[in-house]
C-alpha cells in the first residue's frame, strides 16, 4: 500500500508517502510561507527525489479540517485536483486527529490545540488503549474534534482525564501555555507539553492514520470531497450579520414588503 498524505491546515505546510510500513519521504516546512507557495513544490521534490511514479500510489491523504479556512481550501484544491487526474481515492482525515497520532504510544491521555483565534481552540482528547502486555492495542478518541474555549476544554479534561498526565501538542499551545498552566493547576491536573518533532502537524503520522482508514474502506471520490471548517468562516459570518441587520432595520422601519 502507497499513500501519499498533504497537510495544509494550520501553519505547518507537510507531505509524505508512507509504503506499506515503511516512511519513504517527508517534506514539512514551518515557515513564513503561504501553503500557495510551498506545497506544490514540495510534492514535485518528493516525486523527484524518491522518483515517484504519481500512478503507483493508492490514495490520497488531507486534513478534512478543522484549521486555517484558507490552508483547507488550498490542501483540498490540491488533492481533488490529483485524485481526478491520477483517478485515485481521497482519505479525508479529521486534522485533530492526525495531530494527535503524532504522539503515538503515549501512555496518559493526548490533547491537540490548534488556535481557532477569538479565545478558542480546535481540540480533541485521545489515548493509545494497552493491552495485558503494555503494548499499543488502539487508538481511542474520548471527545471528537471541535471547537472550544480553552476553560470549557480544562473542565472536559477534568473529568477525563482522572489520574493520568494530559500531553498537549499544537499550534495552540504557544498561545494558550500560561493559561493551561493556571487551569491545569486549579483542577489538580498532571500535564506536559510535546517536544518540537511531535508538537505540530507531520505528514508522516498522517498517512499511517489514513493507512487504518483506507484498510476499513473510509474513502471518498475526488470529486465528493470537500473541506470541513467545524465554524462559520467570516465571509459567512459577515453575510448572516448584514441578513439579521437587515432583519431588524426591516421590522423597526417597516417598509420591506413581504
Amino acid at each position: 500500500m502507497k499513500i501519499l498524505s498533504v497537510d495544509s491546515s494550520g501553519l505547518v505546510a507537510t507531505v509524505a508517502v508512507v509504503t506499506d510500513d515503511e516512511l519513504t519521504a517527508e517534506y514539512t516546512i514551518n515557515y513564513k510561507k503561504t501553503h500557495s507557495q510551498t506545497l506544490l513544490p514540495m510534492l514535485d521534490e518528493i516525486r523527484s527525489m524518491t522518483e515517484l511514479d504519481l500512478d503507483s500510489i493508492d490514495a490520497i491523504a488531507v486534513t478534512k479540517g478543522p484549521g486555517s479556512f484558507t490552508g483547507l481550501r488550498i490542501g483540498s484544491a490540491t488533492v481533488k485536483g490529483l485524485g481526478l487526474a491520477l483517478d485515485k481515492p481521497i482519505i479525508p482525515v479529521p486534522t485533530v486527529d492526525a495531530l494527535a497520532y503524532n504522539a503515538w504510544g503515549y501512555k496518559g491521555v493526548i490533547c491537540p490545540i490548534m488556535d481557532a483565534r477569538r479565545e478558542q481552540v480546535y481540540t480533541g482528547i485521545y489515548a493509545f488503549e494497552r493491552d495485558e502486555k503494555d503494548r499499543v492495542s488502539g487508538f481511542s478518541v474520548y471527545m471528537e474534534q471541535r471547537p472550544m474555549d480553552i476553560k470549557d476544554l480544562a473542565d472536559e479534561l477534568k473529568n477525563t482525564a482522572g489520574e493520568n498526565t494530559v500531553l498537549f501538542l499544537g499550534d495552540g499551545v504557544p498561545v494558550y501555555r500560561e493559561k493551561l498552566d493556571l487551569l491545569m493547576e486549579e483542577r489538580g491536573l498532571s500535564h506536559e507539553y510535546a517536544p518540537a518533532h511531535m508538537a505540530r502537524q507531520r505528514a508522516g503520522a498522517l498517512s499511517v492514520l489514513a493507512a487504518e482508514y483506507y484498510r476499513k474502506g473510509i474513502t471518498e471520490t475526488a470529486s465528493e470531497h470537500k473541506p470541513e471548517y467545524l465554524r462559520m468562516t467570516q465571509a459567512e459570518r459577515e453575510r448572516q450579520n448584514r441578513a439579521l441587520q437587515n432583519q431588524e432595520r426591516c421590522t423597526d422601519d417597516r417598509t420591506c414588503s413581504a
